[in-house]
């Protein structure tokens, strides 16, 4: 998409955007465990099979981070179901990793945890860097808590943790009602945030 705009770089815009945030619960003590080797044949293994659930449902891989990554769903462009795309993409993800453990288990290996946070809202859309480098960014309050509800999922026991604005955005996309296949939690504390929102959370782990 941007390839084919005279100057896409150049071009800062706010739009809707729905964002992503995966990461492998414990991995510092997973890689205080393991050799050098193992932890990064975990991550390649981890992040090509997340990375192949993002593009599997439209979505865009911002960067990896780590033991994780960043994914966004309407970018460069707004679609009619980013939301619901995102929604699916965290669901693949909790399956990818499901059968990833299977196999895990079977030679002996550890279990993988994640957790995600979805959420949907305006970001700001532009280039960032100098002159020698320069980046697509996506950047705004979203990002931000998304990434902070990605980190609530371990305090609520769960694997996607998605904010209301999301579930809503999906209801809006005529997809289907996300409500009934979560667990609400109300008046959930969000750092960055005055207020408190409603987390609603699936595949809880007990």
């Amino acid at each position: 998409e941007l390839s084919g705009n005279d100057e896409p770089l150049k071009q800062t815009k706010t739009q809707n955007v729905a964002v992503l945030f995966v990461d492998i619960v414990g991995f510092t003590t997973f890689a205080n465990k393991h050799s050098p080797q193992q932890v990064i044949e975990t991550l390649r293994a981890f992040q090509a099979m997340m990375e192949k659930c993002v593009f599997d449902n439209s979505g865009t891989l911002d960067k990896f981070l780590g033991d994780g990554l960043m994914a966004t769903f309407g970018t460069p462009l707004e679609g009619e179901t980013d939301a619901n795309n995102c929604y699916e993409c965290a669901k693949a993800m909790a399956v990818a990793v499901k059968q990833w453990n299977s196999q895990r288990a079977e030679a002996g290996e550890q279990e993988i945890q994640i957790g995600i946070g979805i959420h949907y809202g305006p970001c700001v859309l532009g280039d960032i860097g100098g002159e020698t480098r320069m980046e697509f960014a996506v950047i705004g309050d979203t990002v931000n808590i998304a990434s902070r509800v990605e980190a609530k999922t371990r305090e609520l026991g769960v694997e996607i943790a998605a904010t209301q604005s999301l579930v809503d955005r999906i209801a809006t996309e005529a997809v289907f009602s996300a409500e009934d296949a979560f667990q609400r939690f109300d008046d959930q504390d969000i750092r960055g945030l005055n207020t408190s929102i409603t987390i609603y959370g699936r595949n809880a782990r007990h």
